[in-house]
């Protein structure tokens, strides 16, 4: 983003994952996407993720980038893991953040609407109304679990060891509790 865009009002909420799950999600969407090249096996898109050889680029470079925004007033950081332990209260954080006061029953509502299950039966955020010819909804959910951890059924303990020694190396300049995942 420019950085004219962070002098401006703009508010920016930015989500982070777990990067295991992200290589174990990433792998299974991009399968069915048409415009994506598709890895042979995990092994070749892990080694894609871990030199940024797939779409969006490396997603170190991705989360220095915008975490170096971390201190600024319109910047707020959450993870999807707390997302995952704490809704109500991650609710509560942003509409703060936005400046809004949401009542109890607005609260009910987003809690509800924003569930896992409720997201994936929805057609606007499922992906399920694009055509077949550039998302394979059936072949590559866009929303497949919902859980954190997933990655343990998908990378080996080799490729999560790798991982974690890269991770380490790349993410040093950062506090560690910015990373909510073991």
């Amino acid at each position: 983003m420019p950085e004219s865009f962070f002098r401006s009002k703009a508010k920016v909420i930015y989500v982070i994952r777990n990067p295991k799950d992200v290589i174990a999600s990433g792998y299974l969407f991009w399968k069915g996407v048409s415009c994506a090249q598709k890895a042979e096996s995990m092994d070749q898109y892990f080694d894609w993720f871990m030199t940024g050889n797939v779409p969006y680029g490396s997603w170190f470079d991705h989360v220095h980038g915008w975490l170096s925004m971390r201190e600024r007033d319109n910047f707020l950081l959450l993870s999807y893991e707390e997302l995952q332990r704490d809704l109500r209260n991650t609710v509560k954080k942003i509409s703060q953040f936005l400046g809004v006061e949401l009542g109890q029953e607005a609260i009910e509502s987003v809690l509800k609407n924003c569930s896992f299950q409720v997201m994936k039966n929805n057609n606007m955020s499922n992906y399920s109304s694009l055509d077949d010819s550039l998302i394979n909804s059936k072949q590559s959910p866009m929303m497949r679990k919902g859980v954190t951890g997933d990655w343990k059924n998908h990378l080996t303990v080799a490729q999560a060891e790798t991982f974690d020694k890269v991770y380490q190396e790349k993410m040093k300049d950062l506090p560690s509790e910015l990373f909510p995942w073991d």
